[in-house]
């Protein structure tokens, strides 16, 4: 419920403190003098787009806080759990904006984006403007009457989920379908390029491997000789080698190091190169040993490069990447072997998920034909009520066809009409009159309005083309729907003004080239003076304040 409402430079209002109560509120005043103003700042504390032209002259900023009981409603409350908003029984919207345009909004005081004051805002406030009867005329907005009285935010969140996983499927079997079509000249090409390279069969880290082997047998003659040259200098060689001359320089540094002890780390190193020397010498004559002239395998390894390399030219990368290129398209071959398995499977799947769409949507169709049934009786009886004796309303519920598939499910809502004895049912739009439509749309809002689950609910000027014997149904309808909710009514009509529990006066003063908007909470001798006014204008008589008398309900 709406506790407070606060608005500070706000369009014409410099500042405005509302103290609201349960039951049916009531706000008159004069033309002009901006009795729909705290609507329209209620409704930018509740997300709606901002103006910057809304903050009033001379002011740098609007500010509108909205205060609101929540203790029993626990929509509200789960929702602010959800989004990790403090609540204590309380919560409190709010709205700045800037003169240049800058909007910020609040939940309890922490600052959150636009969209989250809008989806709090529709649990909380639900506003009946005064052309809801043009938006009566859409298709999509007698749907949502409808969907909105019969409570079905379950059944649709069901349909709207099946929907888009039915969808979401569908999309991924066009694509794949989509490409597809590319794969098929793409997969001959793959599947011989990976024929050829699995032929090859190059392992991992083959071509060096291959370039090693074929740079030594390439050269086997020149490393026979050579190292043959290498073992004599170094100890073959019966005239003069390396290890015969470190013997001797060995020996004469031992007899050295018996004159001069100081050469002992000398000796040691020339023992240990003595030692090494032996090593290398021995391992170079097991190489040697070892060491073939094989032209046979020369000539495989140089095909098998020659191989590696043209095949490498071929699909235009190196010779070293050749191995983990034929692993890249053999990876993508399997890809389009999959898609090939997931396209099968997709048909299968769609098909299922569609099923289960179309089972969704048809128990909220059944549903909506139910509620529209019992929505034709009480509409049709309000109409009665408002002096159009032979109105009849209907509310028909077809299945469209699949391409009237939506998250909405798969129905065509419409309200047809008929206002006169023998007139067919006819589409709203095209059979009722302007003062017709202002009331049955009026009709229709005061009942759906029953069912809506917000707990705060504003009629802005609904009942516009209604008077007399007529408007006191309106007014008596309201104060009824008050009695279980909180209504806020502007209006303009005595006879509805007259059933508010409460009733609030907006005036709007003029001085030293300033004008402000003001609301004040009249008792029962100014609410007699203001009916009597709504009555007869701004010349009250007794007979005027007697009728007024008769109007106002305690």
């Amino acid at each position: 419920m709406l506790l407070q409402l606060t608005i500070s430079n706000f369009a014409i209002v410099s500042f405005l403190e509302l103290d609201l109560r349960p039951g049916m509120t009531s706000i008159t005043g004069e033309t002009g003098a901006g009795k729909s103003i705290a609507i329209d700042a209620l409704a930018l504390a509740l997300g709606e787009r901002a103006d910057a032209d809304s903050v009033r002259p001379g002011a740098d900023k609007a500010d509108i806080s909205a205060r609101f009981r929540i203790d029993k409603l626990p929509r509200v409350k789960t929702w602010l759990s959800e989004q990790e908003l403090d609540e204590q029984g309380e919560c409190i919207l709010r709205r700045t904006l800037s003169r240049e345009g800058r909007s910020r909004g609040y939940i309890n005081g922490t600052p959150v984006p636009l969209s989250q004051l809008k989806a709090l805002g529709a649990l909380l406030i639900n506003i009946h403007g005064q052309h809801a009867h043009q938006a009566l005329q859409k298709s999509d907005y007698q749907r949502g009457l409808l969907d909105a009285y019969a409570g079905h935010h379950r059944l649709m969140e069901q349909v709207s989920r099946q929907y888009q996983q039915w969808r979401q499927l569908s999309n991924e079997r066009k694509q794949l379908q989509s490409e597809q079509a590319q794969w098929q000249a793409q997969r001959q090409l793959l599947e011989y390029q990976v024929a050829e390279l699995d032929e090859l069969a190059l392992a991992e880290d083959e071509f060096p491997t291959l370039e090693a082997e074929h740079k030594r047998l390439a050269n086997g003659a020149e490393l026979l000789n050579d190292c043959q040259l290498a073992l004599n200098v170094l100890a073959d060689s019966e005239e003069t080698n390396a290890l015969q001359l470190l013997r001797q320089g060995l020996k004469v540094l031992i007899e050295l190091n018996q004159m001069d002890n100081r050469l002992g780390p000398v000796q040691e190193m020339i023992e240990s190169s003595l030692i090494q020397l032996e090593e290398g010498h021995g391992e170079l004559s097991r190489y040697l040993d070892r060491l073939e002239l094989d032209p046979e395998r020369l000539h495989e390894v140089e095909a098998r490069l020659g191989k590696v390399m043209e095949l490498a030219r071929k699909h235009h990368v190196q010779p070293v990447a050749l191995h983990d290129f034929h692993q890249e398209i053999k990876v993508r071959l399997a890809e389009m072997d999959h898609n090939d398995s997931r396209l099968q499977e997709l048909d299968d799947e769609v098909e299922q998920s569609k099923a289960l769409f179309l089972q969704a949507a048809e128990r909220l169709s059944q549903s909506r034909q139910r509620y529209a049934q019992s929505l034709n009786q009480q509409i049709t009886q309000s109409l009665h009520q408002l002096s159009m004796e032979h109105g009849r309303l209907e509310i028909t519920v077809t299945a469209d066809n699949g391409a009237g598939y939506s998250p909405l499910g798969i129905d065509r809502v419409e309200f047809l009409v008929s206002t006169n004895p023998g007139q067919p049912m006819s589409p709203l739009a095209k059979v009722a009159s302007g003062g017709e439509l202002s009331r049955i749309s009026l009709a229709i809002q005061v009942i759906t309005a029953q069912k809506v689950e917000t707990p705060t609910l504003i009629f802005d000027e609904v009942d516009v083309g209604v008077s007399g014997p007529t408007a006191a149904v309106v007014g008596k309808l309201l104060r009824q729907l008050g009695d279980s909710t909180q209504v806020l009514v502007i209006t303009h009509l005595p006879q509805v003004a007259g059933n508010g529990h409460q009733h609030y006066f907006v005036s709007k003063d003029s001085a030293d080239n300033d004008t402000q908007t003001r609301m004040q909470e009249l008792d029962e001798q100014s609410r007699l003076q203001e009916l009597a006014r709504l009555l007869g204008g701004n010349k009250i008589t007794s007979n005027t304040l007697a009728n007024a008398r008769e109007l106002l309900v305690s």
